[in-house]
């Protein structure tokens, strides 16, 4: 490990995945015949602290299921839990689970061995990993050679992913423009492989969940601070030889992002066109804008999400909690991606039953990389999977797309109506 930590987020229970995998699904195997077992704060999916609505949706299996009966029929065998299909589609790549690695914002973290480590994993996976908008203006972008940030990881996921799986998305926000990510990465013949298979992306950020409404944020030396002080805003308002770098969040109205969308498609034609929105009251009319735009992907991520440098007081009070984002949205017009705070299966199924298409890894996918840089989100991903089937299979479903908003309930939720009264039918040969 290198002493990185993420205080308020689960980084214990993400650590022991990451080093035990599917073992921790379950309570320790030493405790089994001697404890009695139930509901204890031990079961919670996250610190109580830090909880959102979509932690407090409990899943309620019904008792009649027709999938599973439907399932039965096809099998011409009873169900089991290795029986449901998680494999998907994410934003024009196909993956084996409704999983993809978020974008890393902590730039010197993601530029280092963790983010190799996690590109790595995360092709031999075969999840859609996203790459930063910050790794090109502050490390650079040298083609041809070892020492360029974003190059080394896409060249450790291309060597390590299925050929049929998976894809790349790199970030761009408005004012990384200058540095012209897009139109290198596509000419770049090192990424032609990509380009080929159609396992690129573009995404075009407008926000994130740690800092909603801002733009991105890097902490710089002195001479890091007046190399790019002629691009960005760099701030004297930390301690030591330390900068602020800020980067602006674009101005965006409906047509500009649908300018966006389309220059996009013109310009990159090879390329998926995906869009980030930060957790924003209007997130339900951004995220359309975009689909009829023509975007193969929306992610939204919710607050409390991000690797990033924050101000303390973004993130636990801006923006919108991932789950009412995700209520608001309502019935997506395409494929809609969810990120922040997503670690395990049961907030993960919770969010694909209000709609998402997939679920992203960020701060989960950072310390399970940190704790073991060759198995560690593999095992992580494996324990998400097992208890995303275990799961999916209690509901009655055999298809993550199949999960729906009645597969929640939240406490404090109206009862549900009473059940119409049958009148008992009238007994033949006219009895009363």
């Amino acid at each position: 490990m290198t002493g990185v930590n993420a205080p308020g987020f689960p980084e214990a229970r993400v650590r022991a995945r990451a080093r035990n995998g599917t073992a921790e699904v379950f309570p320790p195997v030493d405790e089994y015949g001697i404890q009695l077992f139930g509901a204890d704060g031990d079961a919670a999916p996250a610190d109580p602290g830090c909880l959102d609505d979509l932690d407090t949706a409990r899943l309620v299996p019904p008792v009649f299921m027709p999938q599973r009966l439907e399932k039965l029929i096809e099998l011409g065998r009873e169900p089991v839990p290795d029986d449901v299909d998680l494999a998907t589609t994410i934003g024009g790549f196909r993956a084996p689970l409704p999983v993809y690695v978020s974008a890393f914002g902590s730039t010197r973290i993601a530029a280092g061995d963790a983010g190799l480590a996690a590109s790595r994993q995360a092709g031999r996976l075969g999840l859609p990993m996203v790459i930063g908008e910050n790794l090109v203006p502050v490390g650079g972008y040298r083609r041809g050679g070892d020492t360029s940030p974003i190059l080394a990881r896409i060249r450790a996921y291309a060597e390590h992913c299925p050929p049929e799986l998976g894809g790349v998305v790199v970030q761009q926000s408005t004012e990384d423009a200058d540095s012209e990510v897009w139109n290198l990465v596509y000419s770049d013949p090192s990424v032609r492989d990509l380009v080929d298979s159609g396992r690129l992306a573009f995404e075009l950020k407008l926000g994130q969940g740690a800092k909603p409404g801002l733009g991105g944020m890097t902490v710089v030396d002195a001479a890091d601070a007046r190399r790019l002080a002629d691009r960005f805003d760099v701030r004297d308002v930390l301690t030591g030889d330390r900068w602020l770098r800020c980067a602006t969040p674009g101005t965006f109205t409906e047509e500009i992002v649908r300018q966006q969308v389309r220059f996009m498609r013109n310009n990159f034609p090879r390329a998926r066109v995906w869009v980030k929105f930060h957790p924003g009251r209007d997130v339900a009319h951004a995220a359309t804008t975009a689909w009829r735009a023509g975007a193969d992907a929306v992610t939204v991520d919710g607050a409390q999400g991000g690797t990033g440098w924050a101000p303390r007081a973004f993130l636990g009070q801006v923006g919108l909690p991932l789950g009412e984002c995700l209520r608001r949205i309502g019935r997506p017009e395409g494929c809609l991606l969810a990120s922040g705070r997503i670690w395990e299966g049961g907030r993960a199924v919770r969010a694909l039953a209000l709609g998402a298409t997939a679920v992203g890894l960020g701060r989960a996918a950072l310390l399970a990389v940190d704790t073991d840089g060759e198995q560690g989100l593999v095992r992580l991903v494996s324990a998400l999977a097992l208890e995303a089937r275990l799961l999916i299979s209690a509901l009655g479903r055999y298809d993550a797309g199949a999960l729906s908003v009645d597969d929640l309930w939240w406490p404090g939720a109206a009862t549900a109506p009473p059940a119409t009264v049958v009148t008992p039918a009238v007994p033949v040969g006219g009895g009363r």
